[in-house]
This record gives structure tokens, sequence and C-alpha cells, in this order.
């Protein structure tokens, strides 16, 4: 053989060795992402963002990248990937350190960062580094990824779990994790002991709070029936103590000013972080706002309703020129919009609209919704069947969007629509099977996910749920006894 050719099968070899170091390493790092990954997970997992449904859509997308691009460098035959650039809403944990000077006040901050590594060691820590989450725990894992780097005496490497005899872990006083993780599902707890153990407390709460509930009912009551309001409701979950306080407030202005109240005839009142009016026609109190802010607000009504009729004549003014689509707002699905912000973008897309001659049949999207967000985004369908649009999106470009995804759009719909029907009737069953006083749910929580619940619920069938309130919020559920 000529020196050539055993050059050219050394060359040969020592590709297939190194190919197979890179792949090993992949495959042993990827075997330890999620375990390594875990202050990340804990820090932007959707379900501990149910009260902000935009961060948890933007969270789970970003996610699903992730997750994607992981699987992609444990793939044989990686060559190399397109960088990704991602974006997380990150909470505020005990293991993320100092407070991060860019917090929100909601608990939690922005964070983009980009994937350009090739190997997801290198991706894991550039996660870590651009969240400011610790990286310690990583000491370990490069040490292992180093030592595969070195070629075995064979001259090919090999890699295989381990698994060590019992002796080991008696020999070495190390934890078996086997048996971890036996003991783990021996006392993993059921319904049946969350709710006995729950129970002392949760009875507790209902005998002091029910002076406090029955007051909060009187209250809202007497205020409706003397003005003919047609709710009273909350924009937050506050305490019943602090409620009550805010009824006493009305009701002391009413008191003194009943005249001042007298606008309020047919409306919903809810108690805000600002007072004005929201996107559904509800006037909003400020919680932190004076009686004389009120009062200024109620003289401001008549001016609101004019302004909610225009807003009622643009969204029909829209739908006829986008095929019978309806403009919706979705209160529950994202923060408080008021009237004037939804009128200013109500009026800023029907103007793009009517610089362009649309063709679209009347009728053609007639029982499809809409809504419409002021960023810079293209167009996308829901999952839930309803369109989100950017008002500054090009009116052709979103005609040609709106006709090629109706199809999909009504599907959707329709499964919707057959998911909260079924969710209806699984929590009626819940209601009288269990002798629940209520059951109910974040916001967040999708009807698929309610009914799995609710089936789980008529399945264990326990008799200390007889008598309660229960609600669904997310990752968890919530015990009320009252």
């Amino acid at each position: 053989m000529s020196v050539i050719s055993l050059l050219r099968c050394t060359v040969r070899l020592k590709k297939k060795h190194v190919a197979t170091y890179l792949f090993q390493l992949r495959a042993l790092s990827g075997a330890d992402a999620v375990n390594a990954l875990r202050p990340f997970y804990f820090a932007v997992h959707p379900d501990f963002f149910y009260q902000y449904p935009r961060e948890r859509e933007v969270n789970e997308n970003s996610l699903k990248r992730l997750n994607g691009y992981l699987e992609n460098l444990q793939m044989p035959g990686f060559s190399s990937l397109k960088p990704m650039e991602l974006t997380f809403y990150v909470r505020d944990t005990k293991d993320s350190g100092d407070l991060q000077p860019d917090l929100l006040t909601s608990g939690f901050r922005s964070v983009s960062f980009t994937l350009h590594t090739n190997d997801v060691f290198s991706t894991v820590m550039n996660v870590l580094k651009s969240c400011s989450l610790p990286v310690e725990h990583m000491q370990g894992l490069k040490a292992r990824t180093e030592s595969t780097k070195r070629p075995s005496e064979a001259g090919v490497p090999f890699y295989r779990t381990i698994k060590w005899d019992k002796s080991y872990y008696t020999f070495t006083g190390f934890r078996d994790p086997e048996e971890d993780l036996k003991q783990a599902r021996r006392v993993e707890p059921t319904l049946s002991l969350w709710l006995r153990n729950n129970e002392p407390e949760a009875a507790a709460k209902h005998s002091v709070s029910l002076p406090r509930r029955e007051e909060l009912s009187r209250l809202k009551k007497e205020l409706c029936n003397r003005f003919d309001l047609a709710d009273i409701s909350w924009q937050r979950s506050w305490g019943v103590a602090h409620r009550c306080c805010q009824l006493q407030s009305l009701s002391r202005l009413s008191q003194q000013s009943p005249e001042a109240l007298i606008t309020l005839q047919g409306h919903t009142v809810v108690f805000a972080d600002q007072s004005g009016m929201n996107a559904s026609g509800h006037v909003m109190l400020g919680t932190m706002d004076v009686h004389h802010q009120w009062t200024k607000l109620f003289q401001q009504l008549p001016s609101y309703r004019n302004l909610q009729q225009q807003t009622d004549w643009l969204k029909e003014r829209i739908s006829l020129l986008l095929g019978g689509t309806q403009v919706v707002h979705m209160e529950r699905l994202g923060p408080v919009q008021p009237i004037t912000e939804l009128y200013s973008t109500l009026s800023l897309f029907h103007k793009n609209l009517m610089s362009w001659h649309l063709r679209l049949h009347p009728r053609s999207l007639q029982g499809l919704t809409m809504l419409l967000e002021n960023d810079l985004s293209n167009p996308r369908l829901h999952e839930m069947g309803h369109f989100i649009i950017p008002t500054n999106c090009d009116p052709p470009k979103l005609q040609v969007f709106l006709q090629s995804h109706a199809h999909k759009a009504r599907e959707r719909t329709h499964t919707k629509n057959q998911l909260q029907a079924e969710e209806e009737v699984v929590v009626q069953q819940c209601l009288q099977s269990l002798s629940l006083r209520s059951l109910s749910k974040e916001p967040s929580v999708s009807s698929s996910q309610m009914i799995q619940c609710c089936k789980r619920l008529l399945e264990q069938r326990s008799p200390l749920m007889q008598g309660i309130k229960a609600r669904h919020v997310g990752a968890s559920w919530r015990l009320f006894k009252w």
C-alpha cells in the first residue's frame, strides 16, 4: 500500500472517530439536558403565568422552539443549525440570585438571546447564563463531557449508562435513584389525602370569613338594587376584607352624593387599578382613587357612552370590509383595555383598510372572529379559532391570509364550541355527583384541561369534597370551603 493510500485510510478512520465522539457527546449531554435546565424550566414554565396569558403564550412557543433545537443537535448526521432568537419571560426565583434591575412589577422580566452553538452542553450553558441562572451544577456535567472527548485505549470511544449493584450504594452511602423514585411514588399525595390535610384550615377560614362574606353580599345587593346596576365585579382576586372596604367606600359616596351615582344605571361596575371605561363598556373604579375622582368619572359617562357607540360603529364597518369577520375583545385573555385605546386601535385599522379596495364577499367569513394587536407581528390563527391581526397589517396580505385560513378557523371554532359544551356537561356532573357547592377555573385553563380534571374528580369521588368550592388554576387546585 502506498503512503498516500495509507494516509487517506487514516484520515477517513479519524473522521469516523471524530463523528462518533461528537454524536456520543451530544447524546450524553442531551440525556442530562433536562436535569441541567431544571432551574430554567422552573423560572419560565407557562403554568406559572396563568394570570398573564400573553407572556404564557410567548413562553410556550419559545419552549417548543428550544426543545426542537436541542433535539436537532442530537440527530445522527447533524452538521450545524441556523441561529435561533428566543424570548422568555423569566420569573424571579430564589435560585436566580439578586433581584434583576429589569424585573417588572409583575414579578418577571423579559430575556432575549440567540442560540448559535452546535452542541447540547454549550446550548444549555448559553440558556442558563442568558437568563442569569446558576450554572454551578454544570461543573460535573462538564467534567464528564471532557472525559468522553478523550479517546479510549481501544481507539473507539464507548459509552453506556452504568447501573450499579445495590451493594455500591450501601458501601458508599450514595442515594439509590431507583429507590428514591419508588419512595416518591409511594408517598405521592392523593386527592383524598390532600383534602384531609387541608380540610381543617379551610373550615377555620370559612368560620372567620363568614361575617365578612355576608356583609359583602348585603352591600353588593343593596347597591345593585338602589342604582339599578347590572353587576359589581373585581379586576383582581382581592380578599373578602379588601372587597368589603371598596363596597363600603362606594356606599358612603352614595349616601353623601346620591345624585352622582344616577348615571351608573344599567352599567357593570368593576373595581380596578384605574378609573375609566374598559373595552367591554364596564365602568372601572380605581381602588386607589378618592371619591372626587369617582364623581368626576360619573360626570364623564355620557361622553364615554358616545365613544362606545362610535366603537361599535367601527366594528360594524370593519366587519363589512372583511367579509363578516367580527372584531371581538376578550377581556379575560389579557390586561384591561380602556375604551379610548380600543377606539384608537379600531380607527387606525379602519383607515388602513379603507386605503385599499378589498374584494371579499360580504358573508364569506361570516361567523369568524378576530382580535387586533398593536404590534409588528404577522397575522396568525389562534388554536381556539380566532384570528390575531396586527393593526398595521398590509390589507392585501390580510385578505389572502383570511381566505386561506378560513376553513381551518371554522374547524377550530367548531372544536372549541364542542369542548365548551362538553365542559359544561362534565362540570354539572361533578356538581351533582360530588355534591359540590361550586366548581370554577382560571381563564388560562382550557376546556380540554378542565374536562380531564373533572373526569378524574368523578373517578375518585371523594366524600370530603361535599359542600366545598373548588377552583382549577392550571397547575393545581384551590380549595375554598364556604
